[in-house]
């Protein structure tokens, strides 16, 4: 009886755990931050990511407005990311948008993401993390 609640207990505890320390790729997710040219007039950012087994494909900013993604590319010797897509301005025109980070805090769910974020002429930085 005593082995028999040892062993339940072990599941009990064990495999939440082990649930947990699957997340799979560690792009997959939504990510949300901002970029900028400096610390004020920030624009919020959403990138949702999806590793589907060879690539990883997602959109940036999710909703009427949203542009695929064309190209992302991870470095896991380094853990350095670059983001690429074509966006719309508000003009209507395509605009290249392309973000180059590094990711931190690579083992907690809430990873952060940090770089350099041009879109089309601007350059600035970006934070995002995973949510």
């Amino acid at each position: 009886m005593r082995r028999l609640l040892i062993a339940i207990a072990a599941i009990v505890f064990l495999v939440p755990a082990l649930g947990n320390a699957q997340e799979g790729h560690p792009l997959s997710g939504t990510w949300s931050g901002d970029w900028g040219t400096g610390p004020t007039g920030r624009t919020h950012v959403t990138v949702v990511m999806e590793w589907n087994g060879k690539t990883v494909t997602g959109m940036l900013n999710p909703g009427p407005d949203q542009a695929a993604l064309s190209s992302v590319v991870l470095d896991p010797t380094t853990w350095t990311v670059r983001i690429e897509a074509e966006t719309k301005n508000a003009q209507g025109q395509t605009v290249h948008v392309s973000a180059d980070g590094k990711l931190q805090d690579i083992a907690s769910y809430h990873r952060t993401l940090t770089g350099s974020w041009t879109q089309g002429t601007t350059r600035g930085d970006f934070k995002l993390t995973r949510n």
